[in-house]
């Protein structure tokens, strides 16, 4: 009779459930049909009609990346020469010159030179302008001009580049380059090994693991993990990485999303490399997405200690789905969490200020978690280290010059002042400090705080309004005295800029090489980090192990 009953009651009950879903699927069905029926109506009828010659790819560039726009920064839109970018950065290798390069207010400014590719092999320094390649004069070309440094290998350019206000010319001839996930690793004593992670491109785990094999075979008992400013990539290379630490079979992150096909646990699916031998992992506020998944998972399983200050807060998955004509979509598909549970997400992207600006989670509103061995960890914004170290958190200021290119142009003003340094540490010194300051000055580089770019922004509106008459003087007044306070600023983080200068000096005379290898050995963040190391109870006592 029962089971009667259950039959007579439950096959309703389910077949109910399978018609609110199948009604549900038709609802969605039908509103994202006519959504795109009254949006195809609108375009043609938009550039058809309009009274000046309209460009349909131009309006529908716009329209995309507007609706985009609504939801979060990593879910974008990419034409054919993004998809060729997105490929470069997962890969690390492309046909080029071997230089980081980036296009700002109309100029192609070279950044970094890497050793022994083509621009280093044709003489070009950090801080050279590009003004022609080929036939292409850069002032008349709208579109992305590092693309027409890039072709087949061997293929020569003709380039014509501006060195200290001097014009030079110069041929280079494309080659293979490679970006390494791991471009430097060491020891750093008799038995401590130093690896720096930037990206987690397609060879990240095995260049990781390739340096950790390398040191524990130089007689490495200990190692330093350095992430800080890994922005992070993919999310498999993130769990082999951890697999490097942690047994088989370990849960580093599970995948949460309204669509049950992107809800997902990822394990770890190899032997290990080394269970036991000691690691300390830095971040800092620059270290994000599966930066976070390797040192939140680490930290749960009790893996490692954590020190610098809390990483960015991106607990959000993309996945990249391709499109119609070699275009692409990478949409954000669900959130990840570490194995306590902890989704460690900053910014709410669905609840937004009056400002159109996603929400940050309070500190009050984080929730804690348990590790494995008991110590309470949060959620909510970031991965917080377990020894915590302010000087890792770039200020306000040095985020400005970093921004502003102050740091950067007087760099390359030093280099040129200074040609013969080689291999020597330049002593940058209290009077050096002053030249730098005053260099802002003759240059007229402006900080560009936030607070300073809403100052301008109101007077900017204040002149669309015709009151900036009325407000002028008290605007001047309260500019000056926000730009004395950033002057202020300078002085009180002299030591953080001029750490700042002196790594970017090094890298213009010894490369990337160079600078790891002084930066490994003066670098507070990493001192502490090998201190921690070296005092094996310490080391334990924060792990409870």
């Amino acid at each position: 009779m029962i089971r009667l009953l259950q039959k007579r009651y439950l096959i309703p009950v389910v077949a109910s459930a399978f018609l609110y879903v199948g009604v549900s699927f038709k609802d969605d069905f039908f509103e994202i049909a006519k959504q795109l029926e009254i949006f195809t109506t609108l375009f043609k009828e938009l550039n058809t009609n309009y009274v000046d010659q309209t460009n349909p790819g131009e309006l529908m560039d716009a329209a995309i990346k507007g609706m985009l726009a609504s939801l979060d920064p990593y879910t974008v839109y990419f034409n054919e020469q993004d998809v060729l970018k997105f490929k470069i950065n997962n890969t690390g290798e492309y046909t080029g010159i071997g230089a980081l390069i980036t296009q700002k207010s109309g100029k192609l400014i070279l950044r970094e030179v890497y050793k022994n590719f083509p621009a280093d092999k044709a003489g070009f320094k950090p801080g050279d302008e590009i003004i022609q390649i080929g036939d292409v004069v850069l002032s008349d070309f709208k579109e992305d001009a590092s693309q027409l440094l890039k072709g087949a290998k061997n293929t020569k350019i003709d380039i014509k580049y501006l060195r200290q206000g001097k014009m030079n010319t110069t041929q280079i001839s494309l080659d293979e380059v490679e970006i390494k996930s791991v471009p430097f690793y060491a020891k750093m004593d008799d038995k401590t090994g130093y690896i720096v992670l930037s990206r987690f491109n397609k060879k990240a785990s095995n260049e990781t693991k390739e340096a950790l094999l390398a040191l524990k075979k130089q007689g490495a008992q200990q190692i330093v993990l350095d992430l800080r400013n890994n922005p992070g990539g993919l999310l498999n290379e993130a769990i082999n990485i951890c697999n490097l630490f942690v047994p088989k079979n370990e849960v580093i992150v599970t995948t949460k999303s309204i669509n049950e096909k992107h809800n997902n646990t990822y394990k770890t699916s190899f032997d290990p490399v080394d269970l036991d031998i000691p690691l300390v992992i830095i971040v800092n506020d620059k270290s994000a997405s599966a930066s976070e998944i390797v040192s939140g998972a680490l930290q749960d399983l009790d893996r490692a200690v954590i020190v610098g200050s809390r990483s960015f807060g991106k607990g959000l998955v993309q996945k990249p789905i391709d499109l119609t004509y070699n275009t692409q979509l990478k949409v954000t598909i669900s959130r990840y969490f570490t194995p306590s549970g902890r989704c460690i997400q900053a910014l709410d992207y669905a609840h937004k200020d009056k400002d159109g600006l996603a929400i940050r989670t309070k500190e009050t509103n984080y929730n804690s978690f348990k590790t494995r061995k008991g110590r309470t960890v949060y959620d909510g914004g970031g991965i917080l280290p377990d020894v915590q170290m302010p000087e890792s958190k770039t200020s306000t200021i040095a985020n400005a010059l970093i921004k502003n290119d102050g740091i950067f142009n007087y760099a390359t003003a030093y280099y040129y002042k200074h040609p013969n340094l080689g291999n020597q540490i330049p002593d940058f010194t209290n009077a050096d400090f002053q030249d730098f300051k005053q260099f802002l000055k003759s240059q007229k580089i402006s900080f560009d705080t936030e607070t300073e770019e809403s100052l301008k922004n109101t007077l900017a509106t204040a002149k669309k309004e015709a009151i900036d008459g009325a407000i002028i003087n008290e605007y001047n007044q309260l500019l000056a005295v926000v730009q004395k306070s950033e002057e202020a600023q300078l002085d009180n983080n002299q030591e953080e800029i001029r750490n700042l200068i002196l790594e970017e000096i090094i890298k213009r005379y010894q490369y990337q090489e160079g600078f790891y290898e002084y930066y490994m050995k003066t670098n507070s963040e990493i001192k502490k980090a090998v201190k921690i190391l070296n005092d094996s109870a310490n080391y334990k006592s924060i792990l409870k192990i």
